[in-house]
């Protein structure tokens, strides 16, 4: 396997179909998650084990895991909201898992219906269970950045909300910039809380949208400060429904040409790639909005 400097957390099958409103077939799913393997990505978020009638277009989770075809040194962690959905994502053969909560006190009771400390409290035993059966565990903390309803979010909220979920046990975080509002300012003096707080750099991946263009010129802060992984979501599907019209989760595709122009190792055929973003584009029926899905890579003749 090639050598990885920088990880790349590919989230597309969950995070980017999830609010898609045409209906995907189960066939089709898998069929983006091989071709995701086939490009070198070891980290595919597969789907969600929530309510089908909070997210009905991954209502076939159950299915999906069943049918997987699971590749030797690839990962493919599911997000649960709770005890049941730990449940149903064992049953299904999951042995990873990720929880979701948000700096912003509105923002969760609005995407969860839940204060952040009642979503902490819901977290513990899922994640103690995880642990006890040697699965690994990655905790969300949306709205690191900007919330839709209470605007600008502080360092010190995403400290505290970090600093409990790294108390749950949780083997990484995913800091997130759910309605793409953050600069290359905001990710040093986040970034830079978080490690001020004895939060390890190897223990933090950033997840950025592209909402308003700066989703690489964030990319490129965080690697400056340490940062090693990354979402994004091939394709460039996803976002956020507080965000309407917005654009989605950074695009794999982009991120891994702007790795490789930088001379950064992460295993993934940017070739291979862009057969799954086709593949995505075809089954959405919708053209690429990507840069490099557009342009395609460059090779020095």
């Amino acid at each position: 396997m090639t050598e990885r400097n920088v990880r790349v957390y590919e989230v597309g099958p969950r995070d980017g179909l999830q609010n898609e409103g045409t209906p995907i077939s189960t066939a089709a799913k898998l069929r983006f998650i091989a071709l995701l393997a086939d490009a070198g990505l070891r980290e595919i978020e597969t789907t969600s084990f929530v309510s089908p009638k909070a997210v009905p277009q991954l209502a076939d989770a159950d299915e999906l895991m069943a049918r997987l075809d699971r590749r030797p040194h690839v990962r493919y962690p599911v997000l649960v909201p709770n005890e049941r959905g730990l449940d149903r994502a064992e049953a299904a053969g999951a042995d990873a898992i990720c929880v979701f909560t948000a700096a912003s006190e509105p923002f969760t009771r609005a995407n969860i219906n839940m204060t952040i400390a009642e979503s902490i409290e819901a977290f513990r035993p899922v994640i103690a269970t995880a642990r006890e059966r040697g699965w690994w565990t990655r905790g969300y903390l949306s709205t690191a950045f900007g919330c839709p309803y209470q605007g600008e979010v502080g360092e010190a909220a995403v400290v505290a909300v970090a600093r409990l979920l790294i108390e749950l046990g949780v083997d990484e975080l995913s800091i997130g910039d759910t309605i793409g509002v953050a600069g290359p300012a905001d990710v040093r003096r986040v970034i830079g809380a978080l490690l001020g707080a004895g939060i390890g750099v190897e223990r933090l991946a950033m997840h950025f949208h592209d909402t308003r263009g700066t989703a690489l010129a964030n990319v490129s802060a965080a690697l400056e400060l340490g940062i090693r992984c990354f979402d994004a979501s091939t394709g460039g599907t996803g976002g956020c429904p507080y965000a309407p019209g917005a654009a989605g989760n950074l695009a794999t595709e982009d991120l891994v040409y702007l790795l490789e122009r930088e001379g950064l190792s992460h295993g993934v055929d940017l070739d291979a790639l862009l057969i799954a973003a086709r593949h995505v584009s075809e089954t959405l029926g919708r053209p690429l909005s990507t840069k490099v899905g557009q342009a395609g890579g460059w090779r020095v003749p």
